[in-house]
């Protein structure tokens, strides 16, 4: 009777040690993982938000560089200059006898038609002065059929001026190089398709081959 007792209470301290034991690793578990909660919640708190949002703000901002074809698109940019301005001189002094009219028909008193003019006619005596209207190069002399005696001076810029009915006594010569104001011929009455007008000069003015406003062209200085 003594045994069993003794062996029933060595029974039982076994399985209250085994339940201690038990206890002991549950208490353990339970107290690593707290710790290591509070840990991880310590490292979190060493670094603030803002103070990393600092440090992200301090990073260099790198700008791209602008393209080969851009840099050479700014350095390639023309600068377009506008043409010199000429000093020019009045051909002649006189009446205004047919204006320059390249859009709307004027009458001939010559041939009695309406067609346009590609110059001014000037009255002036026979034998007075006609001056080089702005400096540049005499490009021909010659006589022509409707316009009479002729003399064509070219410009810079592409101009090109114009003297008709002129008298058969020329000043200037084919590659002569005048000044503005230099005599180049005198007044006469040669031209044919103009002889109802008296003596007087015809003066039109071209540029780059397009008729010019005579008026325009004097008007430069």
């Amino acid at each position: 009777m003594r045994n069993k007792k003794n062996g029933s209470v060595s029974g039982k301290g076994y399985y209250i040690a085994l339940l201690l034991c038990a206890a002991a690793i549950g208490i353990s578990g339970f107290l690593y993982y707290r710790n290591a909660d509070k840990t991880k919640d310590s490292l979190q708190q060493t670094i603030p938000a803002d103070a990393q949002q600092d440090e992200e703000d301090k990073l260099p901002v790198v700008s791209p560089e602008p393209s080969v074809d851009s840099q050479q698109g700014q350095q390639q940019t023309p600068t377009v200059s506008k043409p010199d301005k000429m000093k020019t001189v009045a051909p002649v002094e006189g009446q205004t006898l047919a204006v320059f009219a390249m859009d709307q028909l004027t009458y001939n008193q010559t041939t009695r038609d309406w067609r346009t003019h590609d110059g001014v006619d000037i009255a002036a005596e026979s034998g007075t002065k006609v001056l080089a209207a702005a400096a540049g190069e005499v490009y021909t002399v010659y006589e022509d059929d409707t316009m009479g005696t002729t003399v064509v001076i070219r410009h810079q810029n592409g101009y090109t001026t114009c003297y008709a009915s002129l008298s058969e006594q020329v000043v200037a010569e084919p590659g002569m190089e005048v000044a503005a104001g230099d005599t180049i011929g005198y007044v006469g009455n040669t031209a044919l398709l103009e002889s109802a007008l008296g003596d007087h000069l015809h003066f039109s003015v071209s540029c780059n081959g397009e008729p010019v406003d005579p008026a325009e062209f004097l008007a430069q200085e």
